[in-house]
C-alpha cells in the first residue's frame, strides 16, 4: 500500500488529473521571475548579486508608528494669578444681598451632606463632616481672636484662601480676616460649629482630603 502511494503516476492519470510536472528548472525560472517583479527597476545581474546568501522579506512591512506625547498646558502662576487680579473682587460686586441667594445654596447643602440638620443628630458626626465641607456661602462670625478688632465681625464667606477668609459684611464690605489666632462660629438650624483658624489652615480642596484628629482644647 506505502509503495503505491509514493509512486509516480503515469502519463495517462496525470493527463486525466490535468496535472503538468514541474522539474527543477522551470521551478527555478518561476523563483527568479517572482523576484524581477517584486524588485522592479534591477537588471538580472544586480537582482542575483542581491540575492547571493542574504534573506529577502517579500512582504511589505509597515513602520511603527510613533507615539506623540500631549504637551499639558501649563497653568497660570501665582505671580500672573495676582497680576490678572483673578481673585480680587470688584467694589460694585462686594454687596451683602448678592451673596444671600448663595448662602441660601450653602445651608441645603449643608443639609444634603449631614442627612438632615435634626435635634437627636449626632454633634460629633456633624462636626466632622463641616471639617471637610465647602464653606462657601456659610455666613461665620469670629468669636475669639488675638486681634480685638476681628472679634464680632460677621459676614457671608465668598473666598477660602490657605491663610485668610474673605467675607461681605451687612454693611457691603470687604473683610480679609486671617485664620491664625482666630476662632470662628459657624451657625446652621440651631447648631453652631466653633472653627479653629491655626488648625485650619488649608485650602477648601486640600482640606476634603484630610484626616482631622481629635484633639483637646487649643490655645489662641
Amino acid at each position: 500500500m506505502e509503495r503505491l502511494i509514493h509512486s509516480r503516476l503515469s502519463e495517462d492519470q496525470k493527463k486525466h488529473m490535468g496535472l503538468q510536472s514541474q522539474d527543477g528548472g522551470d521551478t527555478a525560472a518561476f523563483t527568479q521571475a517572482f523576484i524581477k517583479n517584486s524588485i522592479p527597476g534591477r537588471s538580472k545581474e544586480a537582482v542575483e548579486k542581491f540575492m547571493d546568501r542574504k534573506a529577502v522579506v517579500l512582504e511589505f512591512s509597515r513602520k511603527k508608528k510613533e507615539k506623540r506625547r500631549k504637551k499639558r498646558s501649563k497653568g497660570l502662576n501665582a505671580k500672573q494669578r495676582r497680576e490678572m487680579k483673578i481673585f480680587q473682587l470688584k467694589p460694585e460686586h462686594q454687596r451683602y444681598e448678592l451673596f444671600l441667594p448663595l448662602h441660601e445654596l450653602w445651608k441645603q447643602y449643608i443639609r444634603d451632606l449631614c442627612n438632615g440638620l435634626k435635634p437627636d443628630s449626632n454633634p460629633q458626626m456633624i462636626q466632622q463632616k463641616l471639617l471637610k465641607a465647602d464653606f462657601h456661602g456659610a455666613i461665620i462670625t469670629v468669636s475669639k481672636s488675638k486681634c480685638p478688632s476681628y472679634v464680632g465681625t460677621t459676614g457671608i464667606l465668598v473666598q477660602e484662601m490657605k491663610h485668610v477668609f474673605k467675607v461681605v459684611t451687612k454693611e457691603d464690605k470687604l473683610k480679609v480676616i486671617p485664620k491664625r489666632n482666630s476662632v470662628f462660629a459657624v451657625e446652621i438650624d440651631g447648631f453652631i460649629s466653633h472653627i479653629y483658624g491655626s488648625k485650619f489652615q488649608l485650602r477648601s480642596s486640600e482640606r476634603s482630603a484630610k484626616k482631622f484628629k481629635a484633639k483637646g482644647t487649643m490655645d489662641l
